[in-house]
């Protein structure tokens, strides 16, 4: 059975070609179709403007009422609001917020910070660990020499890894 006649007796084969002629007639439909519905879209478009412009027309009427009533009610409040407060406790109100929004702050730092400090942390003990066993597996072939000298390079590396900044700053 030559590879050939293998390929005319695959029923794959026939599904293949089968799709791909499928898809070139849908593909050749296509035009027709995109001409149907861009007419379609033309006369949607026209039948629906007047429509809308009717919508928009009767929304900026109420807009503009609705502008006008809130606006006399906002000054009425801003009058109010300027009769109640006292100008000289401005400063005092503002020195406030000044404070609580730096003590807010230096609250905020200093959670990120903690919060910095165990992610380094881990992370230096997670390369310490990975380190450590790294430098096992290369003891254990410390009967050739390369290897030894390789065990005792990884060993310095792994010490080296597991000092963070964080931590040489505290020894220091």
């Amino acid at each position: 059975m030559t590879l050939s006649s293998t390929f005319r007796d695959n029923k794959a084969v026939y599904t293949i070609a089968g799709a791909g002629d499928l898809a070139v007639e849908k593909l050749r439909e296509l035009p027709e179709q995109a001409t149907k519905v861009q007419s379609d879209v033309r006369d949607n478009v026209g039948k629906y403007r007047v429509e809308v412009r009717k919508t928009v027309d009767r929304y900026r009427v109420q807009a503009r009422r609705n502008v006008e009533k809130y606006r006399g009610e906002a000054q009425e409040n801003i009058t109010r609001l300027q009769d109640r407060i006292e100008v000289k406790d401005l400063p005092g109100a503002a020195v406030a917020y000044a404070t609580h929004f730096g003590t807010r702050a230096v609250e905020l730092i200093d959670e990120l910070a903690e919060r910095g400090k165990k992610v380094v942390h881990r992370t230096a003990a997670e390369v310490a660990e990975s380190a450590e066993s790294v430098a096992e597996v290369t003891a254990g072939d410390q009967a050739k020499p390369a290897s030894a000298a390789k065990a005792t390079r990884t060993r310095k590396a792994a010490a080296q890894q597991t000092k963070s900044p964080a931590s040489a700053k505290k020894n220091d």
